[in-house]
């Protein structure tokens, strides 16, 4: 079976279309998607809408947590604070207990899906370097679990000093645990603007890194239509 692992979709419409159409024509059967469905872009409610219907799962994320709920949003910065109190105007009572439903950590078969890390699933911190993604991996109990958060595609393995960054296919290895972040699908951060998403292959055990442009100058002007801050909108174009 193809799975489609889907991370930081960040509320952006045209992305995540672009994204399950390619994904969809590689035969992908499952799309499972790591957390913060919502936030920052203008189109919450339609990916959301989207992805509940998508046969797979979905697991919390720090935006879809705090877009759901009430708290005071300091932590955040200005840019972010500003798109979650307008994400919360636009979400029903339906859509908000539908992700606080959604569960921090998934297991699917010999796979793990996490937002964030796996030793501190709800305080979402990022896995930036091997050593920080060394805690992730001594509590991971499948041989691949995937996170994002980061907004940044690569993969860290057991042992090994380093991420890798997957180009255009990976056979991985079966003697390792891996912990392997896909990139975003709404909002990259690697300088590279195009959606960012993997296709894992169960039982080939072969990863892809899939890298997509989109129409991304109207995703820029949906955030301005919606009236979310314009630093928002230019990241799209330039990934960062």
């Amino acid at each position: 079976m193809r799975c489609a692992i889907l991370g930081d979709i960040h509320s952006n419409l045209q992305a995540l279309e672009a994204v399950l159409k390619d994904a969809h024509s590689y035969g992908c059967e499952e799309f499972h998607c790591l957390g913060d469905l919502v936030g920052y872009n203008a189109n919450p409610v339609e990916c959301l809408e989207i992805v509940r219907e998508l046969p797979g799962v979905c697991v919390l994320g720090n935006h879809d947590e705090e877009a759901a709920g009430s708290h005071e949003l300091s932590k955040f910065s200005s840019q972010a604070r500003v798109s979650l109190e307008w994400t919360r105007s636009k979400l029903s009572e339906e859509h908000k207990e539908w992700l606080m439903g959604l569960r921090p950590v998934r297991q699917i078969r010999r796979t793990t899906l996490v937002h964030a890390s796996l030793d501190s699933p709800t305080s979402w911190g990022y896995i930036r370097t091997s050593e920080a993604a060394e805690f992730s991996l001594a509590c991971q109990h499948t041989p691949l679990a995937f996170f994002g958060h980061t907004h940044l595609p690569g993969i860290f393995i057991q042992g090994e000093n380093g991420g890798v960054i997957v180009g255009d296919g990976l056979q991985l290895p079966s003697n390792k645990k891996l912990f392997i972040n896909p990139g975003a699908v709404g909002q990259p951060r690697d300088r590279d603007w195009r959606a960012s998403y993997m296709i894992y292959d169960e039982e080939s055990g072969g990863l892809w890194l899939r890298r997509l442009k989109y129409d991304v100058k109207s995703a820029r002007e949906a955030v301005l239509d919606a009236g979310l801050p314009q630093k928002i909108g230019d990241r799209l174009i330039t990934g960062t």
